[in-house]
């Protein structure tokens, strides 16, 4: 499956491709075009547009809370998983969402370095996906030692 986002990724568009590989297909390509490019990449290369302006899967807001990309991705494919749950929490706000968590503003710092560092968005990716291992484990412990924590989405 081929997925298509905007060049220059930082939190939810290295994001959601973590997502993707981890929980949907672990065979999955991602493209990175400029953002005026992306829906029309889409329909040419038969991809899923994503964290684009029109994109199939983009930011939302419900109920006066705003929901990213990696969110909409959650919700599309009706993943459950505690952790990932507690985890979109800390995406959505250090990507600009609504809620609260304290581990966000590092992650967005994070997100801000790698992009400096990396050759490319897919330099980017590779550089980051160990990253949201960790913090996947993170949110597995957080989970275990607190029980299961209510997911603030839908």
């Amino acid at each position: 499956m081929k997925w298509v986002t905007r060049e220059k990724a930082r939190v939810d568009r290295i994001a959601c491709p973590w997502l993707i590989r981890k929980f949907v297909d672990p065979a999955a390509e991602f493209l990175y075009v400029p953002g005026d490019r992306v829906l029309e990449v889409a329909r040419k290369e038969g991809a899923t547009s994503f964290d684009a302006p029109g994109a199939e899967l983009h930011h939302y807001e419900e109920k006066g809370k705003e929901y990213v990309t990696f969110d909409a991705i959650i919700t599309k494919y009706g993943l459950t998983d505690a952790a990932l749950l507690e985890l979109a929490k800390i995406v959505r706000v250090a990507d600009g969402g609504s809620g609260e968590a304290v581990e966000a503003a590092g992650l967005e710092a994070a997100s801000t370095g790698f992009r400096r560092i990396a050759r490319d968005d897919h330099d980017n990716q590779r550089l980051q996906f160990p990253l949201y291992d960790a913090l996947y484990a993170y949110c597995q412990e957080k989970v275990e030692e607190h029980g299961k924590l209510e997911h603030t989405g839908r």
